[in-house]
């Protein structure tokens, strides 16, 4: 194999790759000669199959997996040879030529193409122990406990008849038959309806004209359905709803007392409570413990600065954009809307997708040198997280990902990154800081407003 290295300017490199016709139908004849010995064909004896016989009838085929499995082990062997990673798989330029390509794969001609890459870019890596950070913690007092069983409690409201008129935050019960110019369509009738006043249940309006109603009343309700409907036949579409209400009930909290505790499934109060602090614990943590990895990421995002492969940027780019597109496609936006320009936004989203390509890069070059690894029982615990967000269809999902390497690498990422961050956490300075329940969300909630 001949290679000639026909460009290397900062990340990108070119080869020029050379194998010789004679190379290639060595390897074709060495697979046909392995074939003879056990092949059967109708005819022949088991293992006496003529050369000539098994080149007409497999020489074509075996030809192309000689020259795929050069082109395989051509790339890995040029770019490890000269200590460099490819970062991403690398472009093949074959010959189009159909007459050059058929002269190849008869062996007359030597295979020529050119591989086209941009590496890994190398850098020093900081030493670790030197960053300081915080970490944001928050006490799980009882008055947020209680604050908790407050909210539990509101949830659990009971409804008790009333006999006046519905008020915001009231249920009624109704009967309604919906009409479009004065006909009756699919999917808009419908008897003995609980709807919370205020709840935001039903189309936007058509709550707000049931109160002051009352038991026995019947009211016309028009509203027009939102552009952006799902059931596109009446999106935009103004309707009139002929409501009978039937029942008005008024809320009142639930004592939070021993019954309450029983009635939500507990022993009795005080392991109810423990239920709670128990979630308040875990819900801290968890904000904590994004507040500390956002820090991480920025800390590292300002040490480091270096060429990105172009490639890896675009394409992280392509997809934060393709994400955002959509969005505001459903959400019926537009870039004023959110008082921006498109120029301005894509921008704003490139200097996103170049800090994520970085901080991938100095991860996965930390993690290397730690030799940190995701295994196969974390793999499965991620899976199993994932098939459980789609009930009915565990199996799918699950033969999804098993039979589909990219998307268990999709998986394997997030695991591998944490796995990192939390090793620069161990080496860090880290001092703690008893921050409020309130402070702590709004600094999560701002990290991920820029993050996004």
């Amino acid at each position: 194999m001949q290679v000639t290295e026909t460009l290397n300017q900062g990340l990108k490199r070119e080869f020029q790759v050379t194998v010789t016709a004679a190379a290639l139908s060595g390897e074709a004849e060495a697979r046909l000669k392995e074939m003879s010995g056990r092949a059967s064909i109708k005819g022949f004896r088991p293992g006496k199959v003529p050369m000539a016989h098994l080149k007409n009838m497999y020489g074509k085929s075996v030809m192309a997996e000689v020259i795929q499995k050069k082109l395989d082990d051509s790339s890995r062997e040029i770019f490890s040879s000269r200590n460099l990673k490819p970062a991403y798989q690398p472009e093949v330029k074959l010959p189009e030529a159909e007459d050059e390509v058929a002269l190849v794969m008869d062996g007359k001609k030597d295979l020529s193409f050119q591989l086209i890459a941009e590496v890994i870019p190398t850098f020093e890596l900081q030493d670790v122990s030197s960053l300081m950070l915080t970490k944001h913690t928050v006490e799980t007092s009882d008055a947020l406990i209680n604050e908790a069983l407050e909210r539990l409690s509101t949830q659990s409201k009971n409804w008790n008849k009333k006999q006046g008129s519905a008020e915001k935050g009231d249920r009624v019960t109704i009967n309604f038959i919906g009409k479009i110019d004065g006909v009756a369509f699919d999917g808009g009738t419908g008897d003995d309806i609980p709807l919370e006043i205020g709840s935001g249940q039903f189309i936007p309006g058509f709550e707000d004209q049931l109160i002051g109603a009352k038991a026995d009343d019947t009211r016309i309700v028009k509203v027009s359905f939102p552009a952006d409907y799902q059931a596109k036949e009446l999106a935009g579409k103004a309707a009139e709803f002929e409501t009978k209400v039937t029942l008005v009930e008024a809320s009142a909290p639930a004592t939070i007392d021993e019954e309450f505790a029983k009635k939500m499934g507990f022993e009795d109060l005080a392991k109810l409570k423990e239920m709670v602090k128990a979630g308040l614990a875990r819900e801290f943590e968890q904000m904590t413990n994004m507040k500390l990895k956002r820090d991480v990421l920025d800390l590292l995002d300002k040490q480091y600065s270096f060429e990105l492969p172009a490639k890896l940027v675009e394409s992280e780019f392509n997809g934060i954009w393709n994400a955002l597109s959509q969005e505001m496609t459903r959400a019926n936006r537009s870039f004023a809307d959110e008082e921006t320009t498109e120029e301005e936004a894509r921008k704003e989203y490139q200097a996103i997708a170049e800090r994520r390509v970085r901080l991938g890069l100095v991860l996965g070059t930390m993690g290397e040198k730690q030799s940190i690894q995701v295994n196969e029982q974390e793999l499965q615990q991620a899976l199993i997280a994932r098939v459980r967000r789609f009930p009915g269809q565990e199996k799918q999902v699950y033969d999804y990902y098993r039979n589909n390497q990219g998307a268990l690498v999709e998986l394997r990422g997030p695991i591998f990154e944490q796995k990192v961050v939390d090793y620069i956490m161990s080496q860090a300075k880290v001092s703690d800081k008893a921050v409020s329940r309130d402070e702590l969300k709004a600094m999560v909630e701002e990290d991920m407003d820029g993050e996004e």
